[in-house]
């Protein structure tokens, strides 16, 4: 197939496309867009997505990409913090999200596509204002800017495991610095711009870095790209049937939704134009990546990586049926060090701390806090957080975080942001966040709750009250009341103790 862009019943050239994010960044810089502003993107997977990102980048400014799941206040946040120049917005997005947008910013509204509506069975809501700014018709009154300056690229709005999460924001590549980012991007999704007939499919949700980076740099090589709408399972095995698909990346989570489909499902569609298929964000249970190599052959590939250092290693099914549990070797530049409390590096087999990086690569900033980038700095390398080793055939293993972020389903989520949420609940002394398994999306939830002297707290109450507060996919699915809590000398809560029991019985250590 030619290249274009595909969503729902609606398709488009990757040159129409091209076109078309010309003259919206001919209609930004109308509005005052220029070289490092941002522009905040809430948009669910659509064409529009792409339009937008490419018509930010053209104007040597950054789109801003907001998980459309945010509350009012989660969202205003994100927009004041990056100093968001303009909001482009989904419809339906824009009639719950509208108070989160400053009066001063200016909004273009992208009318929910019917393919989107019936994903999200999203019936009826506000339409927007007469006088709002229409993506399509908005666009289509300026003429294509003619130049381009380079882009910094996408931010990424990033966990960490305390306060507000913090914008990932590259500086400016050289040339020699792109071609390495193009490297790394080609090698952890295999896309080549030399391979023909790539189809690239996009399930996750674009607000995500890895999925945002699959899908654009899918479009720069020239490849076509299949936005699903809202992943589902059987809908992406006829995806990949119907337009033989070549290229996915998929969360664990998502293998485990397609491994659940009754048998006589998974058989009915022909995936063999499949040709690399790459998952990453969440731990993969070893069963279950066993069970897809099955299915679908020696083509399933894990990379592992962050939104600050990107993709650093990658193994083959190959590879990991070999040394179960690893996420592979460095891909060429990056470096991987395993480091003690002190920082030395410590030898092959030993657990420690993982820092690692593309030191000729470009580097990264957290939006508005160089104290939080110089946290993580080791050396010119960055710690991730992780806990792990490394063997002697230089395959890396990761045994465990050594901060309290959980990622659920691929999504990061902060325990204290939830703790303050819970805080300020009546009737709640203290309470410890904390990840715990779970067989579907590699953690979830849990949320020990001590309620004041006499008062009396339920589950259902807890989680109705945080619904006001946050977004609902970090509402806890468990909930415990305890009338104390393990506390360290300091009087910190011992959350380990907590977490541990639960760790304990699927074996891994915490």
């Amino acid at each position: 197939m030619a290249s274009e862009i595909v969503s729902g019943d609606r398709s488009i050239s990757q040159q129409a496309m091209l076109v078309r994010a010309a003259q919206a960044a001919a209609g930004l810089k109308s509005l005052g867009v220029d070289v490092e502003d941002t522009v905040a993107l809430i948009l669910r997977n659509d064409i529009a997505f792409l339009e937008a990102s490419f018509a930010v980048g053209l104007l040597g400014a950054c789109p801003v990409a907001v998980n459309w799941h945010f509350s009012v206040a989660e969202a205003a946040y994100v927009i004041n913090d990056c100093g968001a120049k303009a909001v482009i917005i989904h419809a339906d997005l824009h009639a719950r999200l509208a108070e989160a947008i400053p009066a001063t910013v200016p909004v273009i509204i992208v009318d929910t596509p019917p393919e989107i509506v019936a994903a999200y069975h999203l019936g009826d809501f506000a339409p927007p204002a007469a006088d709002a700014l229409r993506w399509d018709g908005w666009l289509a009154g300026f003429a294509p800017v003619q130049t381009a300056v380079t882009s910094p690229g996408t931010i990424i709005y990033t966990s960490g495991t305390t306060g507000n999460p913090k914008g990932v924001r590259r500086t400016r590549a050289t040339a020699e610095q792109a071609e390495i980012t193009n490297a790394i991007i080609g090698g952890a999704y295999g896309l080549d711009a030399a391979e023909p007939g790539i189809v690239s499919l996009v399930a996750a949700p674009m607000y995500h870095s890895a999925p945002n980076a699959q899908a654009l740099f899918s479009v720069q090589i020239g490849a076509s790209v299949i936005l699903q709408p809202r992943f589902d399972p059987e809908e992406l095995l006829a995806l990949i049937e119907k337009w033989r698909v070549t290229h996915i990346y998929l969360a664990p989570i998502m293998f485990n939704r397609l491994l659940q489909l009754p048998a006589e499902v998974r058989e009915r569609y022909d995936v063999s134009s499949l040709r690399f298929v790459v998952h990453a964000a969440a731990p993969c249970p070893q069963h279950v990546k066993r069970q897809m190599i099955e299915w679908w052959g020696p083509i399933i590939r894990e990379f592992y990586g962050s939104t600050e250092v990107r993709a650093i290693a990658i193994c083959t099914s190959q590879e990991w049926l070999e040394r179960p549990g690893t996420v592979g070797r460095a891909l060429p530049g990056a470096v991987m060090k395993i480091c003690d409390a002190q920082g030395r590096v410590l030898p092959p087999g030993e657990i420690g701390e993982l820092v690692c990086g593309f030191p000729t690569a470009s580097d990264f900033s957290y939006q508005g806090d160089e104290e939080k980038r110089r946290s993580v700095d080791r050396g010119g390398l960055i710690a991730t957080g992780d806990v792990g080793y490394i063997d002697e055939d230089g395959y890396l293993f990761i045994c465990d975080r050594s901060n309290d972020m959980i990622i659920s389903g691929g999504v990061n989520i902060y325990p204290a942001e939830i703790e303050a949420a819970l805080a300020r609940v009546p009737g709640v002394r203290d309470s410890a966040v904390f990840g715990i398994p779970d067989e579907e999306y590699g953690e979830s939830v849990m949320a020990v709750v001590q309620p004041v002297e006499g008062q009396t707290l339920t589950p259902e109450g807890l989680a109705e009250a945080l619904r006001k507060e946050i977004a609902s996919y970090k509402i806890p699915r468990r909930f415990e009341l305890a009338d104390d809590l393990p506390r360290e000398d300091s009087g910190k809560i011992f959350k380990r103790k907590l977490r541990a029991p639960f760790w304990e019985k699927v074996g891994r250590l915490i």
